[in-house]
C-alpha cells in the first residue's frame, strides 16, 4: 500500500514550521550529548566500573523502547495516536515529558544518588521517544517523499551542531563552572545546568505552541491497526539496522573520553579531551550539513559541489573557533572532510549508495582503532562521527519509505530500535571490563558490517527512490 498523506489545511510555506522544528533538534542533540559528560563524571563521583557508568546510556536509550513499545501497543489495539491528535500536540508532549526529566536531576544531585540520575534520564529518554516518533516523521512529511532524506539531514545536522557545543559547554559547566572550588568531584554540579535545559525545553514549546504548523491526515480512511506495517521487508530490515546505528554511534562517543585517556593512545584528561570529543560529534555536524545538500535533488551537481564544499569550510571553521584546540591539533580532520567529501561524489545522492560507502568507511576505522595506537588510532575513532553522519536519517527515511498509513506505527518500531543505544554501549562496557576499552571497539565494528548490508539492500529493492535521487527528481 501507497497511501498518501494530506495537509488538513490548504498547502502552506514549510519553511516556519521546518525552522521551528529544526530549533527543537538542536536542544535534542544538546541533551543528549550531555550523557558523553555525564559517564567519565558519574563514573568518578560513584566509583563506578565501566559496566556500571554505562546504566547511564542504558537508562536513557532503554526509555526508547519501553516508550515505543507502549506506542506500538496502543497503535496496534486502538489505531496510531498521532493519527488522531496530530504531530502538534504529540510534539508538545514529548517536550513538556522531558522537561520534567531535566528537572528530576535536581533531586538527583541535591541527594547525590546513583539510581535517581538514572531514574531522570529515564524520564527525559521518555520525552525523547515521543519527539523521536513525531519529529522525525513529521520533517519527512514536509515535503516530497525523495527529498525526506535531504530535508532530515538538515535538521539532524542542527541537531548535530547541539551535540557538538555540549562537550564543551556542558562539560565546563559540569566539571569547571558548577564543580566545588576545591576542585572535587559533587553531584550539585548538575542541578543548575539541567534545570536550565528543562526551561530551554519549555521556551521551545512554548514557541511551537504558538507557530501555525501544517496538520496531516491519511487520504485513505483506514487505520495502521494490528501487524500489517511488519509486512515491508525493508522496514523489518532497517529496525535492525537503526539497532546497530545508534548502539555503535552511542558506544563509540560514550567511550572517547575513556579511550584518549589510555596511555597508549594519548593519556589526556577530561578536561582536554572534551574537545576531541567535540571533534567526533562536530563530523556528524559536517556530513549532515554536506549531507543535506548532496541529498537536494532539486540542485544541479554544479552547484551542489561548490555549496558542499562552501559549507564543509564553513562548519569546520565554526568547530574550530568552538573547541579550544590548535589548528595543528585539528588539521588532521580536513582529511576525513574530502574522504567525506568523495564518498557523497561515488554515492552520487543516492541515500542507499551513500549508506553503503559510508559504512564501509566506518568499518575500516574501527579496525585501524583496535589495530593502531597513539595518534593514529586517536584520529582513526574521531573520523567515525562525519562519516556516522547520514546514517539515521537515511536508515530511517528508507525504512519508512511508501509506509503510507503505517508511517507513524513504522516510526514507532523504529525508534524502538534506538533500544541499541541503551544495550550496546552497556555490552561494550562489559567487554572493556574483560579485554580493555582498546579492543572492545570490536561491537560497533560487527554493527557497520549490518548497516553496510542494509544499505546494499536498499539500493536493489528501493530503485524508485534510489533512481529518483540519482536522476534529479524533475
Amino acid at each position: 500500500m501507497d497511501t498518501k498523506f494530506s495537509e488538513t489545511k490548504p498547502k502552506s510555506n514549510y519553511t516556519v514550521p521546518l525552522i521551528t522544528i529544526t530549533l527543537l533538534f538542536f536542544m535534542w542533540g544538546f541533551i543528549t550529548c550531555m550523557n558523553d559528560i555525564l559517564i567519565p563524571y558519574l563514573k568518578k563521583l560513584f566509583s563506578l566500573t565501566f559496566f556500571e557508568s554505562m546504566l547511564v546510556q542504558f537508562s536513557f536509550f532503554g526509555a526508547y523502547f519501553v516508550g515505543s513499545l507502549i506506542y506500538f501497543l496502543i497503535s496496534y489495539v486502538k489505531g496510531d495516536p498521532i493519527n488522531k491528535v496530530g504531530y502538534k500536540k504529540g510534539i508538545l508532549f514529548g517536550i513538556v515529558l522531558a522537561a520534567i526529566g531535566c528537572a528530576l536531576f535536581f533531586p538527583a544531585a541535591t541527594y547525590s544518588i546513583y539510581p535517581l540520575f538514572l531514574g531522570a534520564l529515564f524520564v527525559l529518554g521518555l520525552g525523547f521517544t515521543v519527539l523521536q516518533i513525531t519529529a522525525n516523521a513529521y520533517v519527512s512529511l514536509l515535503g516530497p517523499e525523495d527529498s525526506a532524506s535531504s530535508r532530515l539531514n538538515l535538521t539532524q545536522a542542527f541537531n548535530a551542531f547541539g551535540t557538538t557545543i555540549a562537550p564543551i559547554l556542558g562539560g565546563h559547566l559540569i566539571f569547571e563552572f558548577f564543580s566545588a572550588s576545591d576542585g572535587s568531584f559533587s553531584a550539585s554540579a548538575t542541578r543548575i545546568p539541567y534545570l536550565i535545559f528543562a526551561g530551554i525545553l519549555l521556551l521551545v514549546g512554548l514557541l511551537i505552541f504558538y507557530v501555525k504548523l501544517p496538520s496531516f491526515k491519511p487520504e485513505e480512511e483506514e487505520q495502521a491497526k494490528g501487524l500489517g506495517v511488519l509486512k515491508f521487508p525493508h522496514l523489518t530490515r532497517g529496525i535492525v539496522a537503526l539497532f546497530c546505528y545508534v548502539g555503535a554511534e552511542v558506544a563509540v562517543g560514550s567511550f572517547i573520553i575513556s579511550f584518549l585517556h589510555l596511555p597508549e593512545i594519548s593519556g589526556l584528561e577530561e578536561a582536554i579531551s572534551k574537545n576531541y570529543l567535540s571533534l567526533y560529534w562536530g563530523g556528524a555536524m559536517i556530513g549532515r550539513f554536506v549531507g543535506s545538500i548532496s541529498l537536494n535533488h532539486s540542485l544541479s551537481q554544479a552547484k551542489k559541489i561548490i555549496y558542499m564544499l562552501g559549507t564543509a569550510i564553513l562548519v569546520f571553521a565554526l568547530i574550530f573557533s568552538i573547541v579550544d584546540l590548535t589548528f595543528a591539533q585539528i588539521s588532521f580532520f580536513l582529511v576525513f572532510i574530502g574522504l567525506n567529501f568523495i564518498g557523497f561524489l561515488v554515492g552520487k545522492s543516492a541515500p542507499a549508495r551513500t549508506l553503503a560507502i559510508f559504512s564501509t568507511i566506518n568499518v575500516l576505522l574501527l579496525i585501524s582503532v583496535m589495530v593502531n595506537k597513539g595518534e593514529l588510532a586517536m584520529y582513526s575513532v574521531l573520523g567515525i562521527g562525519i562519516f556516522n553522519s547520514i546514517m539515521f536519517s537515511n536508515i530511517y527515511t528508507l525504512s519508512i519509505a511508501k509506509l503510507g498509513v503505517y508511517t507513524s506505527q513504522g516510526s514507532s518500531l523504529l525508534v524502538m530500535a534506538i533500544l541499541g543505544g541503551a544495550v550496546l554501549p552497556l555490552v561494550q562496557g562489559a567487554v572493556a571490563d574483560q579485554i580493555g576499552v582498546h579492543h572492545s571497539f570490536i561491537l560497533p565494528l560487527v554493527c557497520y558490517l549490518f548497516i553496510l548490508y542494509f544499505g546494499i539492500y536498499c539500493t536493489k529493492h528501493l530503485k524508485g527512490i534510489e533512481q529518483t535521487s540519482v536522476k534529479g527528481g524533475h
